[in-house]
């Protein structure tokens, strides 16, 4: 059974940062483009950032560029999203996602693209 578990997630004040995990099991990271998307309360899951299976490629939402980023560790079996600056209206479920196909994922945080989804972890941005 393929599994994505993310961790890192919890209460930060404004202005704070976080860095979220997304550990792999059961199958090579490094053969698929990896996707962190988030569900605000009451909102659409949208994505926020994507790197490509090597790594050599990323891609972020306009919301949070220059705040955020996103590499991986082959050997670590991991994608990590760093979060910085963090603003109230970042709280969401944060989830990691993997696809086969780079473009649909990475350019167009296409969520019918995605093989497998993380159960997500919870960020909270408030003081």
């Amino acid at each position: 059974q393929l599994q994505l578990v993310e961790s890192g997630g919890g209460l930060v004040q404004p202005g704070g940062s976080l860095r979220l995990s997304c550990a792999a099991s059961e199958f090579t990271l490094p053969n698929y483009p990896i996707a962190w998307f988030r569900q605000a309360p009451g909102k659409e899951r949208e994505g926020v950032s994507c790197i490509s299976g090597s790594g050599g490629s990323t891609n972020y939402a306009d919301s949070v560029k220059g705040r955020f980023a996103i590499s991986r560790d082959s050997a670590k079996n991991t994608v990590y999203l760093q979060m910085n600056s963090l603003k109230a209206e970042d709280t969401a479920v944060y989830y990691c996602a993997a696809a086969t196909e780079t473009f649909r994922l990475c350019i167009l945080f296409d969520t019918q693209e995605v093989k497998f989804w993380g159960k997500g972890t919870l960020v909270t941005v408030s003081s």
